[in-house]
């Protein structure tokens, strides 16, 4: 009988939505006769007014308007100061204030998501004040603690932010969170190392229950961008400092390998050395050894070695491949995700470097005929 009661109950509130298919805001203004109050919807790109009235000495407004198909972002103006709120539903959201503190010490009932909203733009706005008094007229010593303040003030909304954040990653509350800005600076950015978890979270959370919803898609390839570009950074640096290492122009690898004696890159140098990074569980890799047994053979009696990287996963499956294997051949525990491949920024497999006898890599996977020719060359 309960089970039926909390079911029929439900039910209810699910056709009473269905019927209405609208939210509704009202609320009243105090001290704002003859004032015009505007209801606005915050889009990703614009802000566009769906309603507005005049108020009265009593300042009771009631608009309503069809709820989203996403979670989205409404406010209320007056003048130019602002109530934000969230709608993902059709709630009945009620909200009070005074015009001469509109939008700060206003109180809102009927959305949760929407009072912790209110939490993270009165935080924001706290510090914007803090800003707005850095001046000329203050003191060195003076800039340098209001700044100081102000830097501390940040770190404490920030810590209140990704609290929210991780509580609920897919809420409107966190999505606003990290849109918010001081000075017209962004307070989150993906680009940032300290940032970013929190960003991906939000935008993983989007993608996963709104694909299609632009917000979604604008923070999504935003976070997708900054991966993108601290991966080319990172390669960028890796291979500058193979290319420009000081003391050997590359760097160094000690790996084990088959017979678990570790076995050293440089201890190759004045040799010609095809430096291999591969994988003997990959598809290709019979027709690929059998190439490489072909340039072993072929100009190993003459100075050439090959030291290969295999970052098979199956430990088992790489000791039986290389059982016969007449070339230096070593794995890293770490199959794929190997320190040196990601210091060689191998993005795939298999990639080779050529390196001469002085130790200075020469060039990066070569085709096969081009590298015989390579090879005959630097012997």
């Amino acid at each position: 009988m309960k089970k039926t009661l909390i079911l029929l109950i439900i039910l209810s509130g699910l056709y009473s939505c269905k019927q209405h298919d609208k939210f509704h805001v009202r609320g009243e203004v105090k001290d704002a006769k003859g004032e015009m109050l505007y209801f606005e919807h915050s889009e990703l790109m614009k802000t566009t007014v769906i309603d507005s009235v005049k108020l009265s000495a009593e300042g009771k407004f009631s608009f309503k308007s069809a709820r989203p198909a996403y979670p989205d972002f409404y406010r209320l103006r007056l003048d130019n100061k602002i109530i934000t709120f969230a709608v993902d539903s059709c709630e009945d959201i009620s909200i009070e204030a005074k015009s001469d503190k509109f939008a700060t010490d206003y109180t809102l009932t009927g959305s949760e998501t929407s009072l912790l909203i209110q939490k993270l733009r009165k935080s924001v706005m706290n510090i914007q004040i803090k800003a707005n008094e850095l001046t000329s007229k203050l003191s060195e010593t003076e800039q340098k603690e209001k700044i100081a303040e102000i830097e501390k003030d940040i770190e404490v909304h920030k810590d209140m932010a990704r609290k929210l954040i991780l509580q609920n990653p897919r809420s409107a509350a966190a999505y606003f969170a990290l849109y918010q800005k001081v000075n017209n600076t962004y307070l989150f950015s993906p680009y940032v190392k300290e940032d970013k978890p929190y960003c991906a979270a939000v935008a993983t959370a989007y993608n996963a229950f709104m694909p299609d919803y632009d917000r979604t898609k604008n923070i999504y390839n935003l976070v997708m961008d900054a991966i993108k570009t601290e991966r080319e950074q990172k390669n960028k640096e890796a291979w500058n400092e193979v290319l420009a290492n000081a003391s050997t122009g590359y760097i160094d690898i000690v790996l084990p390998d088959k017979k678990n004696v570790e076995r050293k890159l440089s201890a190759l140098q004045g040799k010609v050395v095809l430096i291999d990074f591969s994988a003997y569980e990959s598809k290709e890799s019979v027709d690929y050894t059998f190439s490489l047994r072909d340039l072993y053979n072929k100009y190993h009696n003459r100075g050439f070695e090959i030291y290969q990287i295999s970052l098979d996963q199956n430990k088992l499956l790489w000791q039986q491949a290389v059982a016969n294997i007449p070339w230096i051949c070593v794995r890293d525990e770490n199959g794929p995700n190997a320190k040196c491949a990601e210091t060689y920024n191998v993005s795939s497999i298999p990639t080779s470097f050529l390196m001469n006898r002085k130790g200075t890599i020469i060039g990066r996977s070569f085709g096969f005929d081009e590298l015989k020719k390579e090879i005959e060359k630097n012997l």
